[in-house]
């Protein structure tokens, strides 16, 4: 397991002898807007209801889930996180050997690692600025039965079009794939993109994390949806009272406010737009730095003058930034970082250290 899936924030505080409150945390994939207003309000409303146990199942966050995507509650659960998930699936599952896409997220090779399941990786490249290779993947998944592919991609932040994840999904019946979409809702047209609704094919499990989107990580939400088939599979595993009192109330009220979600995605979407435009800008035709292209709002960089990851990190965390490390990534090297923006005045202040930096 990676400890800290972002950057170490308490240890940078400690080396600068400085609160953690005082860093600015550009290290971990979180909303720049934050969580929309009335959620701290809904979570202080129901403050009472760590008294009493939640929902052993959580149907009621459920149900608004279905709702809000149009499929039946009996194809989705609801769970502590998709993290849950990622480490059920292939003990639930019973996989045997399974494939996945990167460099990604770790916690997919740690379950099956945690679970003694055989795996193997099919990594994008960087000269080919880690776009996936749909026709390699299609080769690999004919010895898997089991696959993992983040949509958008994290660490890289490449997109896989819907079409062609349809088409691996179609040719290979008899392997599962795992499309995690934590990261869709950040991304212009991502509900013609996502496999939510898509629960028909029998070999499809998506995940969606509303930690990131909502800026919650902390109350652990998530949920999965597929045939129902494969959930009764996770169910099989389901320990009750997984989701908490709180993050169950947080659900309930956003789902029954579905009139308000598009229009915060929209939101969301369009600052990313703008901030990261005005972002990539100040870092124009800098040496030293390959910026790669991204669908969502975080943005990995290979650094190119003979700096190491490590040493580059450390300078701009003198300033009380942290960004990522990539070098502990499948697939990258210690001259990748990432950078996951903020507000426009802490992007800013980024490039001008960047610059300097290198």
């Amino acid at each position: 397991m990676i400890i800290g899936h972002g950057g170490n924030i308490k240890d940078l505080a400690e080396t600068l002898d400085c609160t953690v409150d005082d860093i600015i945390d550009m290290s971990s994939n979180l909303n720049p807007l934050g969580p929309p207003e009335a959620i701290e309000k809904v979570i202080c409303d129901n403050l009472v209801k760590i008294r009493s146990l939640p929902e052993p199942d959580a149907v009621t966050m459920r149900k608004g889930f279905a709702r809000f995507h149009g499929i039946d509650q009996t194809q989705v659960v609801a769970g502590n996180g998709t993290t849950w998930f990622i480490y059920t699936i292939p003990k639930a599952l019973g996989s045997k050997k399974v494939l996945i896409a990167g460099p990604t997220y770790s916690d997919y090779k740690d379950a099956c690692l945690m679970h003694k399941i055989a795996f193997q990786h099919c990594l994008a490249k960087d000269s080919d600025t880690f776009d996936p290779d749909i026709d390699e993947i299609s080769r690999m998944a004919q010895g898997a039965d089991t696959v993992f592919i983040c949509n958008p991609n994290n660490p890289t932040g490449s997109l896989i079009p819907r079409e062609k994840l349809e088409y691996l999904i179609q040719k290979h019946e008899n392997t599962v794939f795992i499309i995690d979409e934590s990261y869709l809702p950040f991304v212009d047209q991502a509900r013609e993109i996502s496999l939510v609704s898509y629960t028909g094919y029998k070999n499809l499990i998506v995940l969606s994390s509303m930690s990131k989107i909502f800026r919650i990580p902390g109350l652990r939400t998530g949920f999965l949806s597929a045939a129902q088939e494969l959930v009764e599979k996770i169910m099989a595993y389901y320990q009750p009272w997984s989701v908490n009192a709180l993050g169950q109330a947080v659900m309930e009220h956003i789902f029954d406010h579905p009139e308000d979600i598009e229009p915060f995605y929209q939101k969301t979407r369009e600052y990313i737009k703008s901030e990261k435009q005005i972002f990539l800008d100040r870092l124009k035709n800098i040496q030293g730095l390959q910026i790669f292209d991204s669908s969502t709002y975080f943005i990995l960089a290979r650094l190119t003058n003979g700096m190491n990851s490590r040493n580059f990190c450390e300078k701009i965390g003198r300033h009380k930034i942290l960004i990522r490390d990539c070098s502990n990534f499948l697939g990258l090297s210690d001259q990748h970082v990432r950078f996951s923006l903020k507000k426009r005045g802490i992007n800013e202040r980024l490039a001008v250290l960047i610059k300097q930096a290198i």
